[in-house]
């Protein structure tokens, strides 16, 4: 059966498409088929896995209704890995989808009619906002993983998040859940990083995973070579907090 995991935040910059990357290609690893749906206007998820645009067969062209899903699927060059590529088109589509008629059940409709049912893991990289775009994730999903800055402010921002699945649950897709909330760009060297997970985990008790992704360079780096950094560089603390990470969503 298919897992659907949106990965959201409404900030941008705490490892949502980093997230996204190297969480499917660690599942991959343990012999998952993922599946990574781009959501997010910037398309960095499909960068970050080394795919060109296919303007024709894309997030943009699938929630258009141009497109049937299985025509939007494209293999990666990462084993286990297949995505629907990312649009920059994606901003002006939100505007169209707001004066449609339910608007918030594009992609959940998508995914009924025809997603495979090989991936055992369907990974959403959800825009940077609370808009529509999200919205459509969240009512096609079956959990919700909450990146969380190890900085100031990133438990304010969660609230908001959390009151977000609460509505969606009550209104549109009653089985949602929270995967669990990931901490991100975490440094156990620096006061704050310890504050906010003291914090996270007084608020949030057992919904916090256990992994913690620390700052790293070669997470950075790997995008810009189009790789997860399993495939950059498997001995970096990045790509074994990932692979912890994969475990433990596997072990639950």
């Amino acid at each position: 059966m298919n897992r659907i995991i949106a990965v959201a935040n409404q900030k941008g910059g705490v490892g949502k498409t980093t997230t996204v990357i190297n969480l499917g290609a660690s599942l991959a690893a343990f012999e998952r088929d993922v599946l990574v749906v781009d959501m997010d206007p910037q398309a960095n998820a499909t960068s970050g896995l080394g795919m060109p645009p296919s303007p024709d067969h894309d997030i943009h062209a699938l929630l258009a209704g141009r497109a049937g899903l299985a025509e939007c699927i494209r293999s990666t060059a990462f084993d286990g890995v297949s995505i629907v590529p990312g649009s920059r088109d994606l901003a002006g589509l939100e505007i169209e989808l707001a004066a449609q008629d339910r608007r918030e059940f594009f992609l959940r409709d998508a995914f009924e009619e025809s997603l495979p049912s090989r991936f055992q893991f369907v990974l959403v990289d959800c825009a940077p906002s609370l808009g529509l775009l999200t919205l459509n994730a969240l009512v096609a999903a079956d959990a919700v993983l909450l990146p969380l800055q190890s900085e100031y402010y990133a438990l304010e921002g969660l609230t908001h998040l959390l009151e977000t699945i609460r509505r969606v649950r009550g209104a549109w897709n009653p089985r949602l859940e929270v995967e669990g909330v990931l901490l991100t760009m975490y440094d156990r060297r620096l006061k704050l990083s310890r504050e906010v997970e003291a914090d996270a985990e007084a608020h949030l008790g057992g919904r916090v995973f256990n992994t913690r992704i620390p700052r790293n360079v070669r997470l950075s780096e790997a995008p810009s070579y189009g790789k997860p950094v399993l495939h950059y560089d498997l001995e970096s603390p990045g790509a074994r907090s990932y692979l912890r990470l994969a475990e433990e969503i596997l072990s639950r």
